[in-house]
């Protein structure tokens, strides 16, 4: 399948703008293509109680996965508070989950130019049953 990064980056730009950072005031965005053409999107929230905070990359394979979706292609992350924003752990984790036959790629954007990485990248030693 052709991944459309630019796209899929303009999806998670958008992401951001639902994020709710007061503490933070880090807003991310992400947007998730799953194996079969579908785009989620998820934005980071958090909360007083920062444990239950959730990265915009692991709200928007969530909502993937809620859907019965459990193969993904590509992750865009994006903020607007960074030139680059690249996955926590723990995200990183969760993408290496839901990977396919394929590695994930892992969009992100540098001063204004798209970085895409493989996610071995990321996470060289991911852990998966």
């Amino acid at each position: 399948m052709e991944i459309d990064y630019k796209l899929l980056m303009d999806r998670a730009k958008a992401a951001s703008q639902n994020s709710y950072s007061p503490f933070s005031r880090f807003a991310v965005g992400a947007a998730v293509l799953t194996s079969d053409g579908e785009i989620y999107e998820g934005c980071n929230i958090e909360n007083s109680s920062f444990g239950m905070t959730i990265c915009a990359e692991r709200c928007a394979i969530f909502k993937a996965v809620s859907d019965g979706k459990r193969e993904l292609l590509a992750v865009a992350i994006y903020s607007p508070n960074a030139d680059s924003c690249y996955p926590c752990g723990a995200c990183r984790q969760v993408m290496y989950e839901f990977q396919g036959d394929e590695e994930i790629s892992v969009i992100t954007e540098n001063i204004g130019q798209l970085e895409i990485n493989k996610l071995s990248y990321f996470l060289p030693c991911g852990f998966k049953i």
